[in-house]
């Protein structure tokens, strides 16, 4: 069982940064896949961006703002987040799915972008 706690959400001005963390109470391996979703209010739930190994995907709407990166040795994602968009303004939640199939969420953290 792995446990996933994201941290570093908050209040930003537009044109700010944030960086997100989700450390996981396991060991989290290079071949999971961690994932960085999000949802605002009213909205379907979107994928941000994604890390497997070494390989990384953005949303469109996210590219060449937003960092995903590992720390394996801490266990840790991060989600960097440069010139952020009231659009952005949304909870945050990580996610792991491994090949086995096993699949677990935290519990998200809210990022607000003032205009």
């Amino acid at each position: 069982q792995v446990r996933l706690v994201e941290s570093g959400g908050g209040l930003v001005q537009a044109g700010g940064s944030l960086r997100l963390s989700c450390v996981a109470s396991g060991t989290i391996f290079s071949i999971d896949t961690m994932y960085w979703y999000r949802q605002a209010t009213g909205k379907q739930r979107e994928l941000v961006a994604q890390i497997s190994g070494t390989s990384t995907y953005y949303a469109d709407s996210v590219k060449g703002r937003f960092t995903i990166s590992r720390d394996n040795a801490k266990n840790t994602v991060y989600l960097q987040m440069y010139s952020l968009k009231p659009e952005d303004k949304a909870v945050y939640s990580c996610n792991l799915v491994r090949a086995s199939g096993y699949n677990c969420w935290g519990q998200g953290t809210q990022v607000t972008v003032s205009s």
